[in-house]
């Protein structure tokens, strides 16, 4: 192979460019930390533990969603016995009111829309 040195050399400048924003990270000293939603709430607990709220919060909305209008189930029991009514304008929005201090800055940040305001009434101002 006459053009190995080319090869080589045209990996490796590959390789440093592909594996730059980790190289970055790496020096900037940790990893990018996303932003924490303003919590008002009375409630001492969530419906589900935070770290699931945080993670997989829509697939708790949607199962909501589908046993609610296709099963007429209205109501959440948690593990320790507690019940919710199924309802984000009624149940998640009671606690999390402000919806551009709370939802809005997770989803931004993530570069998500979410399509639960095409079905529900957004709050007006950013809170109830």
């Amino acid at each position: 192979m006459y053009d190995s040195g080319k090869i080589i050399s045209g990996l490796i400048i590959f390789l440093i460019i592909a594996t730059a924003p980790i190289w970055y990270t790496a020096a900037s000293g940790g990893t990018t930390k996303g932003p924490e939603p303003e919590i008002i709430t009375t409630e001492k607990q969530c419906v589900r533990d935070t770290d699931y709220m945080r993670h997989d919060h829509m697939e708790l909305l949607n199962e909501w969603r589908d046993q609610v209008v296709r099963g007429d189930d209205r109501v959440y029991t948690t593990a320790s016995g507690r019940k919710f009514e199924k309802s984000l304008s009624n149940t998640c929005m009671s606690c999390h009111p402000n919806k551009s201090e709370f939802c809005d800055r997770c989803h931004n940040y993530m570069g998500v829309d979410p399509y639960c305001w095409s079905c529900h009434i957004e709050p007006k101002g950013g809170s109830r």
